[in-house]
Order: C-alpha cells, then structure tokens, then sequence
C-alpha cells in the first residue's frame, strides 16, 4: 500500500476521532446535587425546601396513621377508615401470633417464650390500666415503640396494626368476660360446658397458617416500603 493510498484514510479516521471528542454530552448546563452554582447568590446549587414541604407519599397524618386524636391523645374509637369486621379480628390474630405472641404471649398474659427464656417481662393485657386503655394506644405503641418495645412500623403495615389492635381488645375480653353479659341461651351452654369439660372439647381456634388466606382490607391504610399510602389508594 502506497503512501497516496494511506494517507486519506489516516485522513478519514482522524475525522472520525475527532467527532468523537466533542464535550456537548459530557459538559451539560446543569448542577450536581450539592454541587456549587454561580446563579444563586449564596453560591449553593441545592436550594432549602420550603416549609412543611412534605415528600409524596409520606404524609402520616391523623388518627388513622398514628393512633391519635387531634388532642394529641390516644383515640377511643377505631377510625373510620377501618371496618371492624371478622376478617379483621382473624387477620389481627394471625399477625399477633407472628409478631407479638414471643414477647406477649398467645393469650396477652406477657408470658411469651422470649420471656420464659430470659427476656425482661411485658405487661399484662389484662391489668385494668391495659383493659380501659384506648384502643388507640395500642396502635401507637406498636407505631412508636414503647419502654425496650422498639418500634414494629417497618414490619407491620398500617393495617396490620389496627388489624392487632383490635385483636387485643378480643383477648382482653376473653378473659374478662361476664357470664351475665350473655343471653340466657349461651349462659346456659357455658355452664354446661364448665360441668363437663370432656364433652365440650377444646374450643377451635384458628391457627396463623389456617388463616393465611385473610386478606387485609382494601379501606384500611397501608405502607409500602415506608412509603404510606392514603385510605382511598387501592393499590394491590
């Protein structure tokens, strides 16, 4: 190959190179974040974000995203967002038995197996301080933590948490019942039941793996990712 012949592709290819070697791409009119700029005044390229400024998707306001009233104090009720249903109070034991049950206890009695083994006591569901405590309180100690309780918000959805709060209230009541609250039929079968324990049988209760097919409701709020979404967003 003859030097006529080489020199025009060294041409060519030196205009090749150099169209490469443009900047447009790498040197943008823009700032890094926390980079400095020379158009702000402050010489600052990330700018203060304006009061109250809340990021989407994390607005956690109202009793139904921490179980307070706008007193600051614990709700009585379970808001409205939430329907009391008995999905609800199976998916509240499922959840307690995952969650609470190694601390607290299957039956709310603070004799769970991490305290058998060591670990300092809960209290007692059962004590009349627990038994008159709005139900709320319950929703924003498992949301903020309580004592060496740490907060349990990013492994229980906001549902999840009513779901149990309100599953609290049914063990409470268990154990707390009156037998004159009943109509007259069922007292009369409990006492039947209490003179003959043989023939009544243990009383079914379901499992957490037997009501693994509960879903949460849709209306309940929830969190992704500690993202919370609003009551009304039903995302699956």
């Amino acid at each position: 190959m003859n030097t006529k012949t080489i020199t025009p592709l060294l041409a060519a290819a030196a205009c090749l190179l150099a169209t490469g070697c443009r900047q447009n791409m790498h040197n943008q009119h823009k700032v890094k974040p926390l980079g400095e700029s020379t158009f702000f005044a402050g010489g600052q390229g990330a700018r203060p974000i304006p009061a109250h400024t809340v990021a989407r998707g994390d607005l956690r306001e109202g009793a139904a995203f921490t179980g307070l009233g706008a007193d600051n104090k614990p709700v009585a009720q379970i808001p409205p967002e939430i329907k009391l249903t008995r999905e609800l109070l199976v998916r509240g034991q499922e959840r307690y038995n995952i969650y609470c049950s190694p601390c607290h206890g299957r039956l709310g009695d603070a004799n769970g197996m991490i305290v058998q083994r060591g670990y300092k006591r809960p209290t007692s569901y059962h004590l009349e301080r627990l038994r008159t405590a709005p139900i709320g309180y319950f929703f924003n100690v498992m949301t903020e933590g309580y004592g060496v309780m740490p907060t349990y918000a990013p492994q229980i959805p906001v549902a999840d948490r009513w779901a149990i709060a309100a599953y609290i209230r049914v063990l409470q009541y268990s154990q707390n019942a009156k037998l004159a609250e009943l109509s007259p039929a069922d007292q009369q079968q409990v006492q039947e039941q209490l003179a003959n324990p043989a023939a009544a049988g243990e009383p079914h209760t379901p499992s957490a793996g037997g009501s693994q097919g509960v879903q949460r409701p849709a209306s309940i709020p929830r969190e992704n990712n500690g993202r919370t979404e609003s009551p009304g967003d039903h995302k699956p």
